[in-house]
């Protein structure tokens, strides 16, 4: 699943493709979209703002109307030189938008929606969401506060999965953090104190903007996908096991992280 710093990478592509600029068509040529008819509702409504907040891109065109995407396991936003080849196949695109000069492109992105601009204030579950890793101001308090909210006996990697605590941190960023904190992700919650909860995020939150600068090229990964090889701090053999509800994969060194 596509990560907060893959998101803020992408909000910046497609605004600087499309904010201000002219869009000559639109498109959407997933089948669901059919009867909405976005192409007539959305057009003569320059882009004003491409923004994320998490793992959500919002695209907010003039005239209170916004584009929310969720990329979930699969999706992707493409933005390419007009007439260039798309890296995915076209009967996989859900939404086209053209300019003069590029071509920016969502690729199965199973959430894809148009609201009015209060909506997307006030949607359920973009309010649920915690404070965004990636936001300019990072609220701490706020982080810990939903952290201590939440059940304290849930393992500590579990809990940074989980976007109503932190927005923006997936699997990779959560066995990072815990690695460069030197915490075990599976410590339950109410063993982990405000100091270490907070050491996690101002270890992970550079990394991540340093990642939106380079595309992750390269990510700074240091046990991510490493089962069985060196810790690169103690030289332990780097664990793996699935996690939580979902049975997401964490990586940890048994022998710096405790």
């Amino acid at each position: 699943m596509p990560e907060g710093d893959t998101i803020h990478y992408a909000a910046r592509r497609v605004g600087a493709a499309l904010v201000e600029r002219e869009i000559e068509s639109i498109e959407t040529p997933h089948p669901r979209f059919g009867k909405d008819r976005w192409p007539e509702r959305l057009e003569g409504r320059p882009v004003h703002s491409v923004d994320a907040h998490g793992k959500h891109l919002f695209m907010r065109f003039d005239g209170e109307l916004t584009l929310h995407s969720h990329l979930r396991m699969g999706g992707k936003w493409g933005v390419y030189e007009r007439g260039a080849r798309w890296t995915r196949n076209p009967r996989r695109a859900w939404l086209v938008m053209r300019t003069p000069d590029h071509e920016v492109v969502q690729f199965d992105g199973p959430v894809l929606q148009l609201m009015t601009e209060s909506r997307s204030r006030f949607d359920r579950r973009l309010a649920a969401l915690g404070p965004d890793i990636l936001a300019p101001e990072f609220d701490e308090d706020a982080f810990l506060k939903r952290l201590r909210g939440d059940d304290p006996t849930r393992g500590i990697g579990d809990a940074l999965l989980d976007q109503k605590n932190l927005a923006g941190i997936g699997n990779i960023w959560k066995s990072e953090g815990c690695f460069y904190a030197g915490v075990d992700p599976w410590r339950r919650v109410a063993e982990v104190s405000d100091e270490e909860a907070h050491a996690i995020v101002a270890l992970t939150r550079p990394a991540m903007q340093r990642s939106v600068e380079t595309h992750g090229k390269p990510r700074e990964i240091q046990i991510f996908e490493k089962t069985g090889r060196p810790c690169p701090r103690c030289g332990a053999r780097v664990r793996s096991r699935g996690q939580g509800d979902d049975n997401r994969t964490t990586y940890w060194c048994p022998g710096c992280q405790t």
